[in-house]
């Protein structure tokens, strides 16, 4: 699969920041889903239309790794790109960057499932699969 990169910017707020002035770390996995759902808004669908239809996408392992701080009011830029696309499993990948700098301040990723409502394990739809080819293909 290519690696298109969906791309969106925030300024830091302060109430992200810890008492060090810098982001505390669980935000980085707010921008991780922020990123996410810039590309799935991107590609056409959206998480709204996926659960509509009876499906949910739920994070079957996250991992970020920390290299540099943000701090209160820096512009950072978040890239999301698909890692990997399964029949059960969708992976999406992350870098977060200072968008003044290019500094590269975090990057990992979050594996996901797709389930029914009560939580059964099923293979993602159809439609999720095309959308996300079509969108990746035409951007290749």
């Amino acid at each position: 699969m290519t690696k298109l990169v969906v791309t969106n910017r925030l300024r830091v707020r302060y109430a992200e920041t810890d008492q060090m002035g810098v982001v505390y770390y669980a935000n980085y996995l707010i921008w991780f889903e922020m990123g996410r759902a810039e590309y799935c808004r991107q590609m056409g669908f959206s998480y709204a239309s996926l659960e509509t239809n009876g499906f949910r996408l739920m994070v079957a392992d996250v991992h970020c790794r920390y290299k540099a701080p943000a701090r209160y009011d820096e512009t950072i830029r978040v890239e999301t790109t698909i890692h990997e696309l399964k029949k059960k499993t969708l992976t999406f990948d992350y870098k977060i960057f200072n968008d003044e700098t290019n500094q590269l301040l975090a990057q990992g990723y979050t594996k996901h499932v797709c389930t029914t409502f009560d939580g059964k394990l099923i293979r993602l739809p159809d439609a999720f699969v095309r959308c996300v080819t079509s969108f990746e293909n035409a951007h290749s």
